[in-house]
C-alpha cells in the first residue's frame, strides 16, 4: 500500500531533525537520491551519460538546493549542467558546489527568458527545482514567464525535484503554469496531492526518496491500494464455500426507460465472483437480465425487507420509476452496506452512515453538496476532487467514492485513498455501472478481518473496499482496451482475468 502525506505533515516530521541539526544530512540523502534518478534517466534517453546536456532550474529554497547538489553530483559524471537560476536567492553552499563541480550558473532575467527557455528545450533532461512543498500558489514574474516558454518551445523529459512547481502538495491542485514532469522525484513521503486531482496527472511517475523521516511521519493522509494488496484482500472461496457464504448482493437498478444499467450492474457483479444476485426491477427489465446474466436471480414483485442479501447497490438507471424509488429508499434504511449510484443520489434521506457508499461524478457531488447548503462548482471540484470528497463524506456521514481521472475515496473518519489505474478510453456510457456492480459484489463478500489485518480500520471498511474496486475497474479496462476503443461491456468481460492476475502469485492453480 502506498502512503502518502500532506507537505505540511513532511515539513513537521523534519523539523526535529533540522533542529537537531540533521539538515544537511537531510539534503544530501534527497540529492543524492535524486541524482541517481536523473542519471538512470539520462541513460535511458541516450544510452549513456557522459556528453549529455541538463538544465536544473534552482529556485531560492531548499528545493533549489536539492536539485542544485544533485546537479553536482551528475556534472561529475561528464554531464554538461546549467543551472537556471529563478530567483536572487539562491542557496548559497549548493551552488558553490554547483559551480566547483564545473556547473555553469545563469540568472533567470525578464530580457532573457526567451533564450533560457530556448536553453531548456534543447537540454535531455530538465530538473524542476522552483517551488516545494513550502510554497503556495502559482510561479509569478520571470519564472512564470519561462516556463511559459518552455512548454510553448516543447519541454524535455522533464524531472520534478519534490513536486512539480505550481502543484499542491495537499490537495493536488494545479496553479498555472505548471512545468508538466515525467518523473517526479519526492522526498521524505509521497505528497498527497501528487495521487489526487489534476497533479496526479501533471507528475509523471512518482517515485520517493527516503531520507530518514520515518519514525517521525504521523499517520498518512492518503493510501493507494497496490496490486499486491489484493493478495490478502480479495475475498477467495474456501473448499467448504457454497452460493450464500460467498455473499448475496441486491440490486435495484434499472426501469423501463433505462433497462440498460440493470443489464450492466448485474454482468459486473456475476463477473466479480458474487455468490448470488438477487434483482429486483420491472418485469421486463427481469427478462432482459435473465438474458444477459441466467445466474441472477429476478424478481418484480419482491420488497427489499423480503430479500436476504449481505449489500445493496440501488440507483443506476432507475429515473423516475416510483417503485424502484421506494426499494431505493428501503435499501438506505436497512442499515446493511449500500452502494448509492446515479438516480439514489438524489434520493438520500437526512441520515446515512460509512457502510453507505456514495458514487458521484463532479457534477452529481455538486448537487450532493447543495444539499448540504454548500455552494460549489463542478470545476472547483475538478481541480480540487479530494477536498470535496472529503466534505461531502463529513457532511452526510456516508463514505463517498468520487469519480474521475484519479479516483477518490473519502471516509467520514477523515481518511482518504486514491485510485488510479485507469484508461481514458474507460470515459464511455455505463463505466460507471460496470463499477458499482463491482463495489456492490465486495461490499457483499469482503472480510471485514482481512481489512484489519491490512491496517484498513473497521470505521474505514467500506472507503477500503471502495478503492479495490476502483482499483480493479482501472486495471480491467485498461486490460480490455489495449490502447484502443471498449465499451461498458468489454470492462466486466476483463474483470476475471483481472482478479486472476492480481492473485496467482500467491493462489496456486489460479
Amino acid at each position: 500500500m502506498i502512503r502518502a502525506w500532506t507537505g505540511a505533515q513532511v515539513r513537521e516530521a523534519e523539523r526535529p531533525l533540522l533542529e537537531a541539526g540533521d539538515g544537511p544530512a537531510l539534503m544530501a540523502r534527497a540529492a543524492h537520491g535524486l541524482a541517481v534518478s536523473v542519471l538512470r534517466a539520462l541513460r535511458s534517453r541516450r544510452g549513456r551519460v557522459s556528453g549529455a546536456r541538463l538544465v536544473v532550474l534552482a529556485g531560492s529554497g531548499n528545493n533549489g538546493g536539492d536539485a542544485l547538489y544533485a546537479a553536482a553530483a551528475v556534472a561529475r559524471r561528464g554531464v554538461r549542467t546549467t543551472a537556471v537560476l529563478t530567483s536572487a536567492r539562491c542557496h548559497p553552499e549548493a551552488l558553490a558546489t554547483f559551480t566547483a563541480a564545473g556547473g555553469r550558473a545563469l540568472q533567470l532575467r525578464e530580457e532573457n527568458a526567451a533564450e533560457l527557455a530556448s536553453l531548456c528545450a534543447g537540454a535531455d533532461v530538465l530538473v524542476d527545482g522552483i517551488l516545494g512543498t513550502g510554497a503556495a500558489g502559482a510561479l509569478r514574474g520571470p519564472a512564470a514567464g519561462l516556463v511559459r516558454a518552455i512548454a510553448d518551445a516543447g519541454a524535455p523529459l522533464v524531472v520534478a525535484c519534490d513536486l512539480p512547481s505550481g502543484t499542491s502538495a495537499d490537495t493536488g491542485e494545479l496553479f498555472e503554469p505548471v512545468l508538466r514532469a515525467d518523473l517526479t522525484i519526492t522526498f521524505g513521503g509521497a505528497k498527497a496531492g501528487l495521487l489526487a486531482g489534476p497533479a496526479a496527472g501533471a507528475a509523471g511517475t512518482v517515485e520517493t526518496i527516503d531520507i530518514g523521516l520515518g519514525p517521525q511521519l504521523p499517520q498518512p493522509a492518503l493510501r493507494r491500494l497496490e496490486p499486491s494488496d489484493f493478495r490478502r484482500l480479495w475475498p477467495v472461496p474456501e473448499r467448504d464455500s457454497h452460493k450464500y457464504t460467498r455473499g448475496v448482493l441486491g440490486i435495484v437498478a434499472g426501469s423501463e426507460q433505462y433497462p440498460g444499467a440493470a443489464l450492466l450492474c448485474t454482468q459486473a457483479a456475476a463477473a466479480a465472483g458474487i455468490g448470488m444476485v438477487r434483482y429486483l426491477g420491472p418485469r421486463d427489465v427481469c427478462r432482459l437480465v435473465n438474458a444477459s446474466t441466467p445466474e441472477a436471480v429476478c424478481s418484480s414483485s419482491d420488497s427489499v425487507a423480503e430479500s436476504r442479501v449481505q449489500a445493496w447497490l440501488v440507483g443506476p438507471g432507475t429515473g423516475t420509476d416510483k417503485e424502484q424509488a421506494r426499494r431505493v429508499l428501503d435499501a438506505l434504511a436497512s442499515g446493511l452496506p449500500v452502494v448509492a449510484d446515479a438516480s439514489a443520489l438524489d434520493e438520500l434521506p437526512g441520515e446515512l452512515g460509512p457502510q453507505v457508499v456514495l458514487t458521484p461524478h463532479a457534477g452529481e457531488l455538486v448537487r450532493i453538496l447543495a444539499r448540504q447548503d454548500v455552494e460549489v462548482t463542478r470545476e472547483q471540484v475538478e481541480a480540487s476532487p479530494s477536498e470535496f470528497a472529503a466534505l461531502a463524506a463529513g457532511l452526510t456521514g456516508a463514505t463517498v467514492l468520487l469519480k474521475g481521472a484519479a479516483t477518490v475515496i473519502a471516509s467520514p473518519s477523515g481518511t482518504l485513498f486514491s485510485q488510479d489505474n485507469a484508461t481514458p478510453w474507460m470515459a464511455t456510457a455505463g463505466s460507471g455501472d460496470t463499477l458499482a456492480g463491482i463495489l456492490g459484489a465486495l461490499a457483499a463478500t469482503v472480510d471485514p478481518a482481512d481489512l484489519d489485518a491490512a491496517g484498513i480500520d473497521p470505521p474505514d471498511h467500506a472507503a477500503g473496499i471502495a478503492a479495490m474496486a476502483a482499483a480493479v475497474h482501472g486495471l480491467a479496462g485498461t486490460a480490455a482496451s489495449a490502447g484502443g476503443p471498449i465499451t461498458a461491456s468489454d470492462i466486466s468481460r476483463a474483470v476475471p482475468r483481472t482478479v486472476r492476475g492480481l492473485l496467482q502469485e500467491s493462489v496456486p492453480g489460479r
